[in-house]
């Protein structure tokens, strides 16, 4: 690290004591993966570089698995000069509880920057880190693709009756990860998978078609009443699945030529004129997901479920990302414009998916809430992305 930009950010009593601190993190296990909304491995860091292929001004082409990242002037990044960098610093700092070698040593100047202003916190980036534009592997401009999920909220029961008749599922007994298990179809009709789900109830919804969103998004927040009359909010985390495909009914509806608009509203609106067909239509996807309970307090329902990184997400702040392309825990600038969203802003990928494929594909972690929902039900718009990778310690 510049030793004359930490005397003008710590000070000079600080600085070598900083230097020091961040020789002594400089080796840090690979992170481990967690178990949430959407599910992925964690990759090391980009494993090669073309020395032959470079930029005067700031270096070397950089290869991941599934991607090359070509470096580029900040000036490529639009609105860097104007976006609210406070709100992703929140996401930044939960990436670092868990963060992986490349940003380890960056974590407690993180820390410490969470209390500057947007012109100091900037100005550490332009310092510490450089913007690499991410491209398919065998290179030039690739169309990218945006899209959004968001944690959903629902009214449930504790036991069934009075209309609140859906389960949803924790894991059964016999289950195991890669494996397939009976389909959805098969969950509802053959008596051998009912009984391996009796007594894996959780909660109870009150329409197939929410507890189909909800294994789709991966978690949910409940508000629940019990037998007795209380109500709470609780969180319902991702736990597991059948290990069947996953397929689009949206999809399928647009292949029978049932609907023109294949996004949840227009679903919604497809069952509610054909009643009698609904379950047709949720057999059309194989998969089923089982959850986990989790208390719910006033801190944790700032935050979204926990990502692939193992780190609660952040509304707005946090990606799913393919992890083969772009690693866990890394600050990306995000670029997108459309009819629904125009979005120029700092990012943490901090989760993945199974349809998060490819360099310059994502998904934007809008909330929770009827809001957030609309949004995830619409947004499907052009992306550009940039990674930012720290410099060499000078």
């Amino acid at each position: 690290m510049n030793l004359r930009f930490l005397q003008l950010f710590l000070g000079r009593p600080m600085a070598a004591a900083a230097l020091a601190l961040l020789g002594a993190c400089s080796s840090v296990p690979l992170m481990t993966p967690g178990t949430g909304a959407h599910q992925g491995a964690a990759v090391a860091a980009p494993t090669a570089t073309l020395p032959e292929t470079t930029s005067a001004a700031t270096g070397p082409v950089l290869l991941q698995r599934n991607s090359r990242w070509v470096p580029v002037p900040w000036s490529d990044l639009p609105g860097f000069d104007t976006d609210a960098l406070y709100e992703a610093w929140n996401a930044w700092i939960k990436s670092c509880e868990r963060p992986g070698p490349v940003f380890a040593p960056l974590c407690p100047e993180v820390r410490r920057l969470s209390i500057g202003d947007a012109e100091t916190q900037r100005a550490w980036m332009l310092s510490r880190l450089q913007p690499y534009r991410v491209e398919p592997l065998q290179g030039g401009p690739a169309p990218g693709l945006l899209t959004a999920y968001y944690e959903p909220e629902f009214a449930a029961r504790r036991v069934p009756g009075e209309g609140f008749n859906t389960p949803l599922y924790q894991p059964p007994a016999g289950l195991n990860p890669g494996k397939p298990w009976f389909t959805r179809r098969e969950a509802d009709t053959l008596p051998q998978a009912q009984a391996a789900l009796r007594g894996r109830e959780l909660l109870y919804l009150a329409e197939p078609v929410d507890a189909m969103l909800l294994q789709i998004q991966g978690s949910g927040r409940l508000r629940v009443t019990e037998p007795d009359g209380r109500q709470h909010l609780v969180r319902l985390s991702y736990a597991g699945n059948n290990g069947q495909p996953y397929q689009s009914v949206g999809r399928w509806l647009l292949d029978q030529g049932e609907l023109r608009d294949a996004t949840w509203p227009g679903i919604r609106a497809w069952i509610s004129q054909h009643p009698q067909r609904q379950e047709e239509l949720l057999w059309q996807n194989p998969r089923l997901v089982f959850f986990k309970e989790e208390t719910l307090g006033d801190f944790d329902a700032g935050f979204g479920p926990r990502g692939a990184q193992g780190v609660p997400l952040t509304p707005g702040r946090s990606i799913a990302v393919d992890p083969q392309s772009i690693p866990y825990g890394t600050p990306i600038w995000l670029a997108s414009e459309g009819p629904n969203l125009s979005l120029q802003r700092l990012v943490l990928a901090q989760d993945t998916g199974s349809a998060i494929v490819g360099p310059t594909r994502a998904d934007y972690f809008a909330g929770w809430g009827l809001q957030a929902g609309e949004l995830a039900g619409r947004l499907k718009q052009p992306l550009r992305l940039w990674v930012l990778w720290p410099k060499p310690l000078q």
